[in-house]
């Protein structure tokens, strides 16, 4: 079931009316239901009848009840936990500031004077994020719907043992993919009040920069490229986010492909970082599989640019595509082993990088969004096939990649 526009609703706190009456005014066009409040009292007074709220945006600056101390209330609540809230202040605190306002459950700061088009696209944002909860919710009820259908036909029918062993196992499974859903959801709430908003942040600050700037073209293009680099990462990770929720395949969609040309291809266009970067690389002759092409090209890609992004410093990255098989349960696997003598990482880590979102190191460190290794997974699994990693810090890491061989 999609959320119109019209039952999303939006509280809307602050002390002055002209500041109520400009945001509802930003926000008019969406056809938000704007609710209103002059104080952190009378928000508190609404939010003890009202619970249904998409999203809080609070001014900080409040006599008699700030909005800290608000949304300090405001979180004690069960019922009001889930409504994120977004302080807007006409300050630039300092870090140990922001860091409570987040702690304490915000997922933003909009500074005055407001900018109508940033808060238009981060309350776009979390009215999606809402949207996206709400189906979750109602999958949800689904999922209870039927289970409840299975329970009742087990005890209408009197199944024997064996079936409610297998309905009980269905059921366990049911609730894993549930678990899993609601994982992701979390970390899609992350990205979205973090990783998203962060790279808007600095392209808010840096273009205030620019507009004060008034001595020299130097700073200008300095903060210009500083620009630029948070549009390109919030790109990247809008694009990886796309990839990884598209792979979406069909049976007519495999043939027979010899993945010595993929590799090709994906080694041609790795090319400048290649070269740049001096990277050999030693490659076993491969087979022809049934599988996804393109799939499996930006598998290879994505494999291959870690390989080649996790190096060591002051070392030439090596890069060695080897290729065995194994028999699992009558199957016979193909097995294609990526090793690079990169930076590695901690063994433990090695079933959580496959998780999306997660990151080992700072952007700072290495360009990425962590969504590339979850599409690897994505789409091995759409193959029938297995992905795993043997990793050591320092040391390099070998991807072992396990497609089904029919042909055998």
């Amino acid at each position: 079931m999609k959320v119109a526009s019209e039952d999303i609703k939006i509280l809307v706190v602050d002390d002055r009316e002209d500041n109520l009456f400009s945001i509802e005014t930003i926000l008019e066009k969406n056809n938000y239901t704007i609710v209103k409040a002059t104080s952190g009292r009378a928000a508190l007074k609404i939010l003890l009848n009202q619970h249904d709220f998409s999203l809080i945006l609070m001014d900080v600056q409040m006599p008699d009840m700030n909005g800290l101390e608000t949304a300090n209330i405001i979180y004690q609540r069960d019922k009001l936990k889930g409504i994120p809230i977004i302080f807007i202040t006409a300050h630039n605190y300092d870090d140990d500031l922001i860091f409570k306002g987040y702690k304490m459950g915000a997922v933003d700061y909009i500074y005055k004077p407001i900018n109508p088009e940033l808060l238009k696209i981060k309350v776009d944002v979390f009215v999606e994020l809402f949207r996206k909860n709400q189906q979750l919710l109602n999958h949800e009820q689904e999922l209870i719907a039927i289970n409840n259908s299975l329970q009742t036909e087990i005890e209408e029918r009197k199944a024997s043992e064996e079936k409610i062993k297998l309905l009980n196992k269905q059921l366990l499974l049911n609730n894993e993919h549930l678990k899993t859903a609601n994982e992701e959801l979390d970390r899609f709430a992350y990205i979205a009040s973090h990783d998203l908003q962060e790279p808007l942040r600095k392209i808010m600050i840096f273009s205030d920069k620019i507009l004060m700037e008034k001595e020299t073209n130097e700073n200008v293009n300095k903060y210009l490229h500083k620009i630029v680099n948070s549009s390109q990462r919030m790109q990247s990770l809008i694009q990886d986010l796309l990839h990884f929720s598209r792979q979406h395949v069909s049976p007519s969609d495999f043939t027979e492909s010899d993945l010595n040309i993929i590799v090709k291809d994906v080694l041609h266009e790795l090319e400048i970082e290649i070269e740049k970067t001096k990277t050999s690389i030693h490659l076993d002759k491969l087979p022809s599989l049934y599988i996804v092409p393109s799939l499996i090209r930006q598998l290879f890609y994505n494999l291959l640019n870690n390989a080649i992004k996790f190096r060591r410093k002051d070392v030439s990255p090596s890069i060695k595509i080897k290729l065995s098989s194994k028999k699992i349960n009558s199957i016979r696997y193909c097995l294609i082993h990526v090793q690079d003598n990169g930076i590695g990482f901690d063994s433990k880590y090695k079933d959580e990088i496959f998780s999306v979102f997660k990151r080992l190191h700072s952007y700072h460190e290495f360009e990425g969004s962590g969504v590339g290794l979850s599409i690897c997974k994505k789409i091995i699994e759409k193959h029938n096939g297995f992905i795993n990693v043997e990793s050591e810090l320092g040391k390099g890491s070998e991807f072992i990649v396990g497609l089904p061989d029919i042909s055998a």
